[in-house]
């Protein structure tokens, strides 16, 4: 009986099956007929063609047919039944996905049940996997009638299942709203569009609603109208500039184009205002109308958005001197609110005069008077001289418009005012800046407001005062433009500004290009919402975080990220390049986005003459300090000497990503789907122990012992009360470490002793300690019997020297698994006693700097060592809450895996240890969060 057309009954004796599933007759289920008498070769050349699931090419399949022809030596063209199909397998199968295959199932070309659980514990991160869950996956994967019946996957069901959505790059629980939508507005990154009805250019392009379909329906959440004067009362979709900004020249060319009524820009607007996300739009308003034309404006915005549209009376809001905390987004889910312009309460009258930013209107700014080469024709040496701003304009508000900007838009000078007003109560007089010369106290507004900044200036604020920034943006949303230099609508780069904390980066949505495949990374999280949680350190009132932190993030964990490509599938050729030939060369491109820490960029070899499917199969290691920041693109590219060509791309936020083996649907320039086209990667993330660079020893990381260990340290304020507050989180930070550390550091070294990498996971060290247990008679060496609730192994039988060593190994892996689990919770109160003992003196740093004789810089330096030291405290009682759950996880693990190897006594003497057992199980079971996931505990997830 053939491996390929026998059936047996399932197993045979040894465990091992009696048949392969055989290859799915594609012919049938594609609707391809095979060949039968009088077809010739051609024929079947383009049916099998058209059948194959991959762009194969034509050449190469006549080619295979030729070749089968010659090696039968046949004189004739025809092709048989036989031939076909031994060609058609040939073609359409995965050389990457076949050898896996073969070392998963121990060379069978097949998994069964147990197999493939073991793939998904130990492989795709499914600690919780079960049998009848695998028997599921197994029946609506395999095609064959035969593998379904005995329960085993074949090459064909293997592939389709890593084809499939289930083994996606994207974390499936990121398709949904996963993070906690509850907080403040001020919380959250906003997908933003910049002039998105605008084309061609963001200066002088002709108005067209097309754009602000596409920018509503891929999940933007706040989107820009410019309005200005329009013939018979009726307000224009537009920017005007007025005469004093010279004309584009070619503005003429769009003169005779229909105009846009601002009527209309408003019923698309709320047409597809919550078609993609059902919270909450911003409506950012710039115009330049006429009082009577603004009421006309006002009188659409309540007749079309209706009962959607939000002022600040539609909810209960104390506005007592200052403006309360913005509402979170499930509050205002399906509301539109306003930004824009807004009169004092205290106005009178139906008008009043607010001033008007030159840099939103496209002048002025601190880039002006200077000659700027205009992006992208800097080879032709193109510049521009950017306007000198002219005096402050003052603009004509009418009071019904007024009234419904629920979100008031101010410029810079509202993060001056604050940044003065926070240093004079900390008596520091206010250093003069260059861009805000003699900036006057401002008071406080009593409303919401949202600070707009241009794209030179929010760059210089990150590089500049990042802490400042990131204190500013805790409780005032602030967005940035692109400058108005950028003629041809290209966009920054948006990681620089979320880094510095900046919720809303306004992107021109129809440029394409990398910039808008890191904004579409950023915000394909959260299920598309439009809204991303910003990390913890950005949302604690105090906190410390530095845009441009070299190491390690005071209080998070950082992570060692291994992605190793193998391979790529049905790459089409750049478009284009149609002249090249047939044969494309692709390498790959991976690129980590983050603090400057974590920014890196390698590639892979060139698969020279590779076609379509090439094989990689190189690993690249990345160091990641700031997880919830991190974003990771992936980029195919046609070497060629000219100029290497674009043939894909995908990018996702690091928090999505799923370990194991993944599919990486790749997509084109313009962000569509490229139809058939990904790689296949595996993906590995492991904690980085004690914080640093990653070292490594082989295929281990280095063990380091208690002396040469590095400990977080608090810092000296130079206020003897608070240090003296502080002083007792000295010793406890260094228990917490060792608790830490011990317990990281002993599991590693049982990896290392089975031989094994410390991206293995604990099932896979146990296989490897069963197998050496055995006996020749297939009795085990060991039993494992649970001490007080921990799965312990004792041996039942002389053994070798390195076994004893690798019992030992586990023993004293368990002992700190079990110190770590029962010390925790004392060592992490202390410390969040000493973190409450510290927050009260908050208030009162200014007083007790004075008392200490600190002023200026120095009292300054002592309230950035406060919020260090808070930061740090927090921090660590929330390592310390994470690794906790990651040792329940692991002894979860271990007395699973000892109970599925045999490890686990039948004798009647072991009758109470088997009973216990489920409870163990149950008590593992109830903390689901372990692994990387831990470290995102208080980030929002649900």
């Amino acid at each position: 009986m053939s491996d390929r057309d026998g059936f047996g009954d399932g197993l045979s004796n040894d465990g091992a099956p009696d048949f392969i599933p055989p290859r799915a007759p594609r012919g049938r289920r594609t609707g391809v007929i095979l060949p039968g008498g009088g077809q010739d070769a051609d024929t079947v050349v383009l049916d099998s063609a058209k059948a194959a699931p991959r762009r194969s090419s034509i050449i190469k399949v006549r080619l295979r047919f030729k070749e089968i022809q010659r090696s039968k030596e046949k004189l004739t063209s025809h092709v048989t039944r036989e031939e076909f199909q031994e060609a058609y397998c040939e073609l359409c199968t995965r050389p990457d996905v076949y050898f896996l295959l073969v070392q998963l199932s121990k060379d069978r070309e097949c998994l069964d049940p147990q197999d493939l659980r073991l793939f998904l514990e130990t492989e795709q991160g499914l600690s919780l996997a079960t049998t009848e869950g695998c028997c599921e996956l197994l029946k609506r994967y395999e095609p064959s009638v035969q593998g379904q019946e005995i329960g085993i996957l074949g090459l064909d069901g293997f592939s389709r299942y890593l084809q499939s959505t289930e083994c996606q790059l994207l974390d499936p629980e990121h398709l949904g709203v996963c993070q906690d939508m509850n907080m403040p507005l001020c919380h959250y990154y906003i997908s933003t569009s910049y002039r998105s009805y605008l084309l061609d250019d963001q200066v002088h392009g002709r108005a067209d609603l097309g754009g602000l379909i596409k920018a509503l329906q891929s999940g933007c959440r706040c989107v820009e109208l410019g309005v200005t004067d329009g013939p018979e009362g009726e307000p224009l979709l537009g920017v005007d500039y007025g005469l004093d900004i010279p004309r584009h020249h070619h503005h003429h060319h769009h003169q005779h184009n229909a105009p846009v009524t601002i009527r209309s820009a408003l019923e698309v607007v709320n047409k597809y205002a919550f078609l993609t996300s059902q919270y909450p739009l911003l409506v950012y308003l710039c115009h330049r109308c006429s009082p009577s034309q603004q009421r006309t404006m006002a009188h659409h915005l309540k007749k079309v958005f209706g009962p959607r549209l939000y002022t600040p009376g539609a909810l209960p809001v104390s506005l007592g001197g200052r403006a309360t905390t913005l509402p979170s987004p499930e509050q205002l889910k399906g509301r539109i609110l306003m930004v824009g312009k807004k009169l004092l309460p205290e106005q009178d009258g139906s008008d009043g005069e607010v001033s008007e930013e030159d840099e939103e209107i496209g002048g002025g700014g601190p880039l002006a008077g200077r000659r700027m080469t205009i992006p992208g024709e800097e080879e032709l040496g193109a510049v521009l001289v950017v306007p000198p701003p002219s005096q402050p304009r003052k603009l004509r508000l009418h009071k019904e418009l007024s009234d419904l900007m629920a979100i008031a838009r101010t410029s810079s000078r509202t993060f001056y005012a604050q940044r003065t007003s926070h240093k004079q109560a900390q008596q520091q007089s206010p250093p003069s800046s260059p861009s805000s010369p003699n900036t006057p106290m401002a008071p406080e507004l009593p409303y919401w407001t949202l600070c707009s900044l241009g794209e030179g200036e929010a760059g210089r604020l990150t590089t500049e005062s990042p802490e400042d920034l990131v204190m500013f943006t805790k409780r005032t949303l602030t967005r940035v433009r692109p400058s108005s230099v950028r003629l041809d609508s290209s966009n920054p780069n948006p990681q620089g500004y979320w880094k510095g904390g900046l919720q809303l980066v306004a992107l021109n949505q129809q440029t394409p290009g990398a910039m808008l495949d890191l904004h579409r990374g950023r915000f394909s999280q959260n299920g598309g919402c439009g809204y991303v949680l910003r990390p913890t350190v950005m949302r604690d009132e105090v906190s410390y975080f530095s845009a441009h932190t070299q190491g390690c993030v005071p209080g998070v964990p950082p992570q060692t990220l291994r992605i190793k490509v193998i391979s790529a599938h049905n790459l089409p050729k750049p478009l284009g390049s149609g002249a090249k030939g047939e044969v494309i060369d692709p390498y790959v491109v991976l690129e980590l986005h983050g603090v400057p820490a974590d920014c890196a960029e390698q590639r892979t070899r060139t698969a020279a003459q590779n076609q379509d499917d090439p094989l990689f199969d190189e690993t690249f290691e990345f160091q990641v300090n700031m997880p919830e920041l991190a974003l990771l693109r992936f980029v195919v590219l046609d070497d060629d000497y000219i100029g290497d060509d674009f043939i894909g791309q995908y990018s996702l936020a690091f928090e999505c990503l799923q370990p194991g083996y993944r599919n990486v649907p790749l997509l084109g320039m313009m962000g569509d789907l490229l139809p058939h086209t990904s790689l296949f990667v595996h993906v590995a993330i492991t904690n980085r122990p004690g914080g640093g660079k990653a070292q490594r020893r082989g295929l281990s990381v280095r063990r380091v012992g208690r002396r040469g260990r590095e400990y977080v340290v608090l810092r000296h304020t130079g206020m003897k009360m608070v240090d003296e507050a502080f002083k007792p989180a000295g010793g406890l930070l260094k228990e917490a470490t060792d608790l830490r550390e011990d317990a990281q550091s002993t599991v590693s070294s049982f990896k290392e002793l089975c031989g094994l990498p410390t991206v293995a996971k604990l099932k896979q060290c146990i296989q490897s300690l069963a197998t050496r247990l055995q006996s020749p008679e297939g009795t085990m060496g060991a039993t494992m019997v649970l001490k007080e609730g921990y799965p312990c192994l004792e041996a039942v039988a002389n053994l070798s020297e390195p076994t004893r060593k690798l019992l030992a190994a586990y023993g004293t892996m368990i002992t700190a698994q079990k110190q770590l689990i029962e010390s925790a919770d004392a060592v992490q109160e202390r410390i969040a006693q000493v973190q409450r003992e510290g927050m009260d003196f908050h208030e009162e740093l200014p007083r007790l700097g004075e008392k200490e004789g600190l002023k200026g810089r120095k009292l300054s330096k002592a309230v950035e060592s406060f919020t260090w030291n808070i930061t740090v405290l927090k921090g660590q009682t929330d390592l310390l809450r994470g690794a906790k759950i990651d040792s329940l996880d692991a002894l979860r693990q271990l007395a699973l895996a000892c109970e599925a190897c045999g490890l686990i006594s039948s004798s009647p003497s072991s009758t109470s240890s088997s009973s216990n057992f489920s409870t163990a199980e149950l008590h593992y079971s109830s903390h689901p969060l372990s692994g990387r996931r831990s470290s995102t505990q208080g980030n929002g997830r649900i």
